[in-house]
């Protein structure tokens, strides 16, 4: 499906439905919802107990009857029902009065670049059970691009790296389209079960999930390099026992442990400039690669890519909301008619 900017300007409001958090824009109020993408779930009743981050927090905590599920899955709505339960509670009353108001409602959504039909359809379903009439899907790459400031409708390339939590999307982009592009799944709930692996096969231990992102900060000061300290403490329940226990854990096995995941995001990199013409990896070498996406921000994955890529790497400066904030610059009108005069979506 090919969407043009002029339909993107008449959507009133954009949905960047994500495995980890979803984003509304709503036009001419901005970005109105910003929350993790979890709902918790009665089984008792089928009643909703709470959504994004008090939902989040519950994860692992709640007792039998109480279900916490994620009705998104690496850029794909799996549960549509569930889905726009969790979209009319994160969008509030007010908006949605605001947003029904608009004589015949249209949409924008961000879909994964290589997103197959029924992904595309269960998204669109999704919204239009909000009230939507006409929805118009955009990729993620394009909008993140646009969102970080990218010249992608320059004739020279601009690579871009969305780092999301279920998948990673490298591609080149040059006068507003993807020249080549390529998914990738791992993203940063792989680095994570990757670390939690070790601890269990090292240390015998089970690492609660609040504990992991903790971990990873402290493999190093700046970065996944040999210069951070050696080893951390960390608290977990030990595997045979149950009892809480206190291991200290070399930082340099845990770099190690999550290299595996990480190779196959170096590997699909390799991929796009292999299969990108020879003037635009030129280009390249000086303008480097754009990291977008939550996953950007685990410590020092900008410098393992350079020193494997040879390229320089840069760190969108809210690499999280980019997406979002491309597609609310088309809705606003901020983006030239000849600019991304072909949208993919």
């Amino acid at each position: 499906m090919t969407v043009s900017l002029e339909h993107l300007r008449r959507c009133h409001f954009a949905v960047d439905l994500g495995a980890a958090r979803t984003r509304v824009y709503v036009k001419g109020a901005g970005l109105v919802v910003d929350q993790p993408s979890v709902v918790a779930v009665n089984t008792r009743t089928g009643a909703l107990i709470a959504v994004g981050e008090f939902a989040e927090r519950m994860t692992g905590r709640t007792p039998g009857y109480i279900r916490v599920a994620r009705p998104v899955s690496g850029g794909t709505v799996v549960d549509i029902e569930m889905a726009q339960r969790m979209l009319r509670h994160l969008l509030g009353d007010k908006v949605r009065r605001a947003l029904r108001r608009r004589p015949r409602l249209r949409a924008a959504a961000c879909t994964p670049h290589d997103a197959d039909p029924l992904a595309r359809r269960a998204t669109t379903e999704t919204l239009v059970g909000l009230g939507a009439r006409r929805v118009e899907l955009v990729d993620t790459l394009i909008a993140a691009a646009v969102g970080c400031g990218l010249p992608v409708e320059r004739p020279e390339a601009s690579m871009i790296m969305v780092c999301g939590a279920a998948a990673t999307q490298v591609a080149v982009l040059s006068l507003g389209s993807i020249v080549t592009a390529e998914r990738v799944p791992v993203g940063g709930e792989a680095v994570d079960r990757a670390i939690v692996q070790h601890l269990r096969h090292a240390h015998e231990l089970v690492l609660p999930s609040q504990s992991v992102r903790p971990l990873q900060l402290a493999l190093s000061d700046n970065g996944l390099t040999p210069r951070g300290p050696t080893s951390t403490e960390i608290h977990g329940r030990d595997v045979a026992t149950g009892r809480i226990r206190t291991v200290r854990v070399d930082t340099a096995a845990v770099r190690n442990a999550i290299q595996t995941p990480l190779t196959a995001v170096l590997d699909g990199i390799g991929k796009v400039l292999r299969d990108c013409p020879p003037d635009l990896v030129a280009d390249l070498a000086d303008r480097g690669i754009m990291m977008v996406g939550g996953s950007a921000l685990l410590p020092g994955l900008d410098r393992m890519l350079h020193q494997a890529t040879g390229v320089p790497v840069r760190i969108a400066e809210r690499p999280d909301v980019c997406a979002v904030h491309g597609l609310g610059a088309m809705l606003e009108g901020r983006i030239q008619p000849l600019t991304l005069s072909p949208l993919a979506g």
